[in-house]
């Protein structure tokens, strides 16, 4: 394993960043603003805890207290955060709001996260009771909101003695998979319109037409974390089938995987003009099949399938010039509807940009990283 490279790499992100301007945020970047409270950044906060925690390196852990110290007053509140957009994806960076609360127990970050949790209590839901992916796009549910919500969701009532509230997580989960899972392939369709109004989706099914690498990872992490936030004696039952569900997962995906290691940015359609091999889905599928591994959800045999994967990612994508590294093959975003009219298609999936270095790809890459060192 690469480990002085990838640590290097790491230290240079942080080097190039502020802040107010992290250099992983690209899309932010492109906008010319600063960052705000949103997943990417708390993905990428959540993967330098987790590597701090491995390697012992205190610089990780500094940044990323000063990163959310910066944003989290002393009251509670959040700068760039606000309830009322009902928006799942801005509850992810709440799960590290408990992990420093842990390390430095500061009350104002268990303040935060009750903040973020106040939320989840006023999301807006669709007819089978999931929480809408944002209050902008009415009556959806995104494979990547799953994760965006569930395992900080899981987490929070795990912590607060609110355990009669797994009824409803499980559930959510229960209708992802009765509406949005191909019987077929075992894969599941990127998002699902509970109205089937949406100009994207099946009038008959509710279902976009594509299965798009990302969401399935984003899905994959989101059965995994909120299982490792479970207690597994409370509604064993429950528990023992959202564990099937993953592995389920992960055998279909294994069908598809390259045998470059990687996965297709459109997963079922490896040999199609313009498909390519994608780093941040690939990135999140093997730290799932770690993580899998060694919360003994998998068998042994899945590691290799996850080394291979993240062999693949490092051959093709972590690359040195004149002393620079960068991780590339990273596609910067993909959704459904909005004011760009984002249908869904095979095209529509080519067609967004692949970028390097963005968190979407790193902090799953890095994620994978520390599920490597565990095993060391």
């Amino acid at each position: 394993m690469r480990i002085e490279m990838i640590e290097r790499y790491l230290d240079s992100l942080i080097e190039n960043s502020t802040l107010d301007f992290p250099a992983w945020n690209i899309e932010v970047a492109r906008k010319g603003k600063k960052s705000g409270w949103n997943y990417i950044d708390g993905c990428m906060i959540l993967a330098m805890i987790e590597t701090w925690k491995i390697t012992g390196v205190e610089k990780y852990l500094n940044f990323a207290e000063s990163y959310i110290s910066h944003r989290v007053k002393e009251d509670g509140t959040i700068d760039g955060y606000r309830v009322e957009e009902y928006n799942i994806d801005n509850v992810n960076a709440g799960k590290t709001l408990f992990l420093l609360y842990d390390i430095t127990g500061k009350e104002k970050y268990k303040k935060a996260a009750d903040l973020v949790y106040s939320q989840l209590l006023g999301q807006p839901r669709t007819a089978e009771n999931n929480f809408w992916h944002k209050k902008i796009y009415p009556n959806q549910v995104w494979l990547d909101g799953m994760y965006m919500g569930q395992p900080f969701y899981m987490e929070y009532v795990t912590r607060n003695g609110q355990k009669e509230l797994y009824k409803d997580i499980y559930g959510q989960f229960a209708n992802v998979v009765k509406y949005m899972r191909d019987e077929k392939t075992g894969l599941y369709y990127h998002a699902y319109d509970s109205s089937r109004e949406m100009f994207w989706c099946d009038k008959e099914t509710g279902l976009s037409q594509n299965f798009w690498l990302r969401a399935l990872g984003w899905y994959s992490m989101a059965l995994l974390d909120t299982l490792s936030q479970a207690d597994p004696s409370y509604m064993p039952e429950e528990y023992e089938n959202l564990k099937k569900v993953f592995v389920d997962l992960m055998d279909s995906m294994l069908k598809f995987q390259d045998e470059s290691g990687m996965w297709y940015q459109v997963v079922n359609m490896g040999g199609r003009e313009r498909n390519y091999l994608e780093t941040s889905g690939s990135s999140i599928m093997a730290y799932s099949l770690l993580k899998g591994v060694r919360l003994g959800f998998l068998d042994q045999k899945y590691r290799d399938a996850a080394i291979k994967a993240f062999n693949g990612i490092c051959e093709r994508y972590l690359r040195e010039k004149d002393g620079t590294l960068s991780l590339g093959g990273i596609c910067l975003v993909a959704g459904l509807g909005g004011p760009q009219m984002r249908d869904g298609s095979y095209d529509y999936y080519m067609s967004e940009p692949i970028v390097e270095d963005d968190a979407k790809g790193v902090a799953p890459f890095l994620l994978a990283y520390t599920e490597l060192r565990r095993e060391d």
